[in-house]
């Protein structure tokens, strides 16, 4: 009686999980330790998959723990990954599990880029598995009871589940096996098992016959909901149903048994043997129509022995009235099951191997939060950067501070010997001219490798459209130019760098030439320099005056407050914070992350100091600089203004404009190297993730094409033939049988599965030959040219009936019309050597055989008729 229906695992295609995700780790998390813990973490997972859904698994609970491990830990990772078609592109392909599959087309399976799918499908197989592991305890002790109850509550929470987040995790229809009305009838007859199964324990604990019939009749109960939603599931296996509808008459016969031994017990013998003939009902009927699904002997067996003690008491002693079904309380429901939710982690001895890595939304806010830190600091320092170049313009215009060092009007300033010592140091226009030969195959080469991905997007996309064009609604997958827009944007946001790039440099080449011969002037060695500079009359009147002075020390402290400039550059740079907790702590506590709140804060409480000191620094620099003005207007006035003064302030300006230059210059150069080998590396990446895409939509592709073949493999290639005439139009009862065989309908069959085997159709029969006389008479009175009968006459020979019938046989002129037996000569090779009339002469046709004029109702094909000549 104990017939427990499992479930199937559902099959799945070999994906390897390592690879994919050690490309986004590499790419994500800087070289170190970290990152091949990380990398090392992916290969244990691909490890886990192979062990959970890559081999046939046994119907152990450590196999059952393996597949829960699997589970648990894509759901950690889910988190932590961009699972997506256009970042980290996994396809996962899986069977269904009632699916047999055909001899050409094969099974019909699933392929998505989705890891919400791969859930479901791996959470499927926990349930499935769980039945299994069920069904195989031994149901005769109490732990095997009590294990059987935990795992079908188990799978049947799985299918719960699964029922309520499939469509939301796929976005589309799922395999039929996936589908919530399937899971939803797995699920419920897992629970109508473990509630038989705790029917099971109470009978075997010997429990009070009251508890054991609530037991069975809420078990019954269980088996009815189930069997009404079977019923309308083709997909699951045949004997499915008829087991249903068994183990809910079963259920239902034990529920009245026990509650007949409760009557009994209260002395009400007439409902006694009314539920006992009850449950006797219940149990033939399972035995005259489930029997080969269900054995009910034993159960049967008890009824009908309690049924005859029973009545056998009653007549002779109670004389109790038998009262109707129909009259007696309903028997009462106890359930003692529910699925088991699925909270992850499922299994106890669960770790998850990327612990350390941080949930995806949490590195979207870093993301963000390092953006706006970013800005914050680029906006400092640019700050700072564009007020050194204005001091640096101003001292530039007036001269500073070489105009208070050249006392003597012939030699070279201090400041113009420095700046000419530094450019010297750091390679001077050699350097510069270097940076701007490398600048156009930086530039070339980014510009190839955006080029290449952008033509692999655009051969996938016109190959997708072509299948697309070819198989139209047959071609069910994202189109490519739909999944490509995300990476044609950010491919775009690349070029259009590229693009600035090209017109910042062009920018820097025009600056160098305007100002490459100043520069190369300050590269000559001390003598050649000082030739090139003009001399002039000595100002000896300013020498020690205050004027000089004051000039001098508001220099000083000028160039003090650049030193401090460049230490809180350093700092901004230096300043690192962790916004991991932060994060992490908000997630926790509401759900969701305000990066955008918590990155201001935390940005405004970290360098709200710094940003202080800078507009500190930036407004004490512009008060010198007005004081540098004036002062220098006063000793303008003082100074001795003459040709030659001018000439030489002139070339010292430049000089001093000069140095500037190149350092402005050196330093953009250097930013645009940087910024190519960069955007190198990015571009690379984006190549990458193009390539990634593409292949896994040509691996996809492949597999849709496979799975287009082998449906239109199960299509039929031709309509199916007419039936010739000649089987249909002849004998009048063979045109009625047709008709019958037409207009009978189909027999129920005695289950819902019995299928009645196809009979073939009805033989045509066979004409009926005259007797010999009459043959023979029709023969010698039919002319030289007889019509063809119609097809609508009918021998008046054709209603004897008990003659042989068979093919008719030749006949000649003056043969008697009886086939007898007749000796054969002799065979003699010279006797028929000049016969001409066995053998035509050579050139002429055959003789033509002589037949019947065609019979009505002859059902076989009509060969050209020759009266006898």
């Amino acid at each position: 009686m104990a017939t427990f229906i499992s479930v199937p695992l559902k099959k799945s295609s070999e994906v390897d999980l390592s690879k994919p995700l050690s490309k986004f780790i590499s790419a994500t998390y800087p070289s170190g330790e970290e990152q091949a813990e990380y990398c090392r973490a992916a290969e244990e997972l691909n490890k886990l998959r192979k062990s959970a859904v890559g081999r046939p698994l046994d119907k152990h609970e450590s196999s059952l723990e393996t597949l829960f491990r699997y589970y648990d830990q894509l759901c950690c990772i889910e988190a932590k990954f961009p699972f997506s078609e256009n970042q980290i592109c996994l396809t996962f392909t899986w069977k269904d599990a009632f699916d047999k599959g055909s001899l050409f087309g094969g099974s019909t399976k699933l392929a998505l880029a989705n890891v919400g799918y791969e859930k479901s499908c791996v959470l499927f197989n926990c349930g499935a598995l769980a039945s299994q592991v069920a069904s195989e305890q031994n149901l005769d002790n109490d732990v095997g009871l009590r294990t059987s109850a935990k795992y079908y509550q188990i799978a049947s929470g799985a299918f719960a589940h699964i029922k309520d987040t499939v469509l939301s995790a796929l976005n589309r229809e799922p395999t039929m096996d996936l589908s919530p009305d399937t899971v939803g009838t797995l699920s419920q007859i897992m629970l109508a098992q473990a509630q038989e199964v705790f029917f099971l324990k109470a009978a075997a604990d010997k429990m009070k016959d009251a508890i054991i019939a609530k037991l069975a009749n809420q078990a019954a109960d269980y088996y009815g909901d189930a069997f009404k939603q079977c019923q309308y599931r083709e997909n699951l296996p045949k004997e499915v149903l008829p087991v249903l509808a068994a183990k809910h008459c079963i259920m239902q016969a034990n529920a009245e048994y026990h509650q007949s031994i409760l009557a009994k017990q209260q002395k009400k013998f007439g409902e006694e043997i009314s539920r006992l003939q009850h449950a006797a009902e219940l149990v033939k009927t399972v035995a005259s129509r489930y029997d080969e699904y269900v054995n009910v002997k034993e159960l049967s067996d008890k009824i009908s022995r309690a049924l005859t003690a029973a009545k056998k008491d009653n007549d002779f002693i109670y004389h109790d009235r038998i009262p109707d079904l129909k009259d007696l309380e309903p028997i009462g429901k106890a359930s003692m099951v529910k699925p088991t939710p699925v909270s992850v982690p499922i299994s106890q001895k669960f770790t998850d191997l990327f612990e350390k890595m941080v949930p995806l939304t949490v590195q979207q806010a870093l993301s963000g939060y390092n953006q706006r830190k970013a800005l914050l600091i680029n906006s400092l320092i640019g700050q700072m950067k564009e007020a050194t170049n204005v001091s640096n313009g101003v001292l530039a215009s007036l001269n500073l501070p070489a105009a208070v060092e050249d006392v003597s009007g012939d030699s070279i300033p201090q400041s113009i010997l420095e700046k000419s010592k530094s450019v010297i140091q750091q390679g001077g226009v050699q350097t510069i001219d270097q940076l701007i030969k490398d600048l156009p195959e930086l530039l070339q080469r980014n510009r190839e490798i955006l080029e290449e991905s952008f033509k692999m997007l655009a051969e996938e996309e016109a190959t997708d459209n072509e299948l697309k064009t070819k198989f139209k609604e047959r071609w069910q997958r994202t189109p490519s130019s739909e999944l490509y827009k995300s990476l044609r944007s950010e491919g775009d946001k690349c070029r259009a760098m590229l693009d600035q790039a090209v017109h910042a440099d062009k920018t820097v080449k025009d600056r160098y030439a305007a100002a490459r011969n100043t520069i190369a002037l300050l590269c000559k060695p001390e003598a050649e320099l000082s030739a090139a500079i003009p001399s002039a009359n000595p100002a000896k009147t300013l020498q020690g005056s205050e004027v000089v002075t004051v000039l001098k020390t508001l220099l000083a402290q000028l160039d003090e407050v650049k030193k401090e400039r460049e230490a809180l550059e350093k700092e901004l740079k230096s300043i690192s914070f962790d916004m991991t907790s932060k994060f992490l702590t908000a997630l926790a506590q509401d759900g969701v992350i305000n990066e955008e709140a918590i990155s201001v804060s935390e940005l405004d409480r970290i360098y709200g100091s710094h940003t202080q000191n800078v507009q500190a620094n930036l407004k004490k620099q512009e008060e010198l600089l007005n004081n540098i003005r004036v002062s220098y207007e006063d000793f303008s006035k003082m100074k001795q203004s003459n040709t030659e003064t001018n000439q030489r302030e002139e070339v010292l300006k430049n000089l001093a404009v000069a140095h500037d230059s190149f350092v402005e210059l050196l330093a953009n150069l250097k930013e645009g190297t940087k910024f190519y080998n960069d955007l190198v590396e990015i571009i690379l990446r984006y190549q990458n993730r193009c390539s990634d895409i593409v292949f896994a939509r040509k691996t996809e592709r492949e597999e849709l094409l496979k799975d287009l073949q082998q449906s239109i493999a199960r299509e039929p290639s031709a309509p199916s033939l007419a039936v010739p005439a000649y089987q249909t139009a002849g004998v009048g009862s063979v045109s009625a049988a047709s008709d019958a065989s037409h207009a009978a309908p189909t027999p129920a069959p005695r289950t819902a599965f019995g299928a009645t085997k196809s009979q073939p159709p009805a033989r045509p029969p066979p004409p009926v030959l005259p007797s010999t006389s009459a043959s023979t008479a029709a023969v010698n009175s039919v002319p030289t040219n007889v019509p063809c009968a119609s097809s609508g006459a009918t021998p008046a020979a054709a209603t004897n009936s008990s003659q042989a019938q068979g093919p008719p046989y030749p006949t000649y002129p003056g043969y008697p019309g009886g086939y007898m037996q007749m000796p054969m000569p002799v065979y003699h090779p010279y006797v028929y050597s000049n016969m001409p009339y066995m053998y035509p002469p050579p050139g002429q046709a055959p003789f033509p055989a002589s037949q019947h004029p065609p019979q009505a109702g002859y059902p076989f094909p009509q060969q050209p008729y020759y009266p006898p000549q």
